[in-house]
């Protein structure tokens, strides 16, 4: 027999690949946040760890931007930001409440995780505002100037977007508590490291399938 009902309209939503993105562009910004704890001394400059890690956001933003498009991107973006701060806000109430009397580790647990909250809100500015230029860069280059060269598109919006990154942590959380060589240092240090990453990154945009969302 044969049916003739309709089918039933695909209800919207993110499929599997876009889903991943997601998990692992969150991912990657709340073990960003959580390395950059530790400050080590890589080739003579002083390097937070979250370094090593952050940059591919940048590139997990522009595969989810390729499967699901710019206004997903933005939600995501704003979604990771406002994640990061609540965990902030739990790490500084785990390290607020009193610890059982034979848990000898609580100056240790304070002193390396409650957050100081200048570092904080100076990270999560410069994430959310950075990887917003990187959506508005690689939208332009998608609509603007070419769909083909899939690696370019990434090059650009990366190229925009880590400079303003690097620029808005570095000088938010240390201005005036650093001089300006250190600061220029450090930010110097940042583009480097964030530099090299991207091109390792680079080829992941080519992982994310065929589908072009504006």
């Amino acid at each position: 027999m044969t049916d003739n009902r309709q089918s039933l309209p695909r209800k919207p939503g993110l499929e599997m690949p876009g889903a991943i993105v997601v998990a692992a562009y969150v991912a990657a910004q709340m073990l960003s946040d959580i390395l950059s704890l530790k400050i080590a001394r890589v080739a003579g400059f002083s390097v937070d760890a979250g370094t090593f890690v952050y940059p591919f956001t940048f590139t997990l933003r522009d595969m989810l931007h390729k499967l699901a498009g710019r206004r997903v991107a933005r939600g995501v973006i704003v979604a990771a930001g406002v994640i990061n701060l609540v965990m902030a806000g739990l790490f500084a109430f785990a390290a607020w409440l009193p610890a059982d009397a034979e848990w000898l580790l609580q100056e240790e647990f304070r002193a390396v995780l409650a957050p100081v909250w200048r570092i904080v809100i100076a990270s999560i500015v410069a994430e959310v505002i950075s990887e917003l230029v990187d959506t508005e860069a690689y939208h332009f280059w998608v609509t603007r100037v070419t769909r083909r060269f899939q690696w370019a598109r990434v090059l650009f919006s990366n190229a925009l977007s880590i400079p303003v990154d690097s620029l808005l942590f570095v000088f938010g959380a240390f201005w005036g508590q650093m001089s300006a060589g250190a600061l220029g240092s450090v930010f110097a240090a940042n583009l480097a490291i964030k530099g090299g990453v991207t091109l390792l990154s680079l080829p992941g945009i080519y992982l994310a399938g065929k589908r072009d969302e504006e």
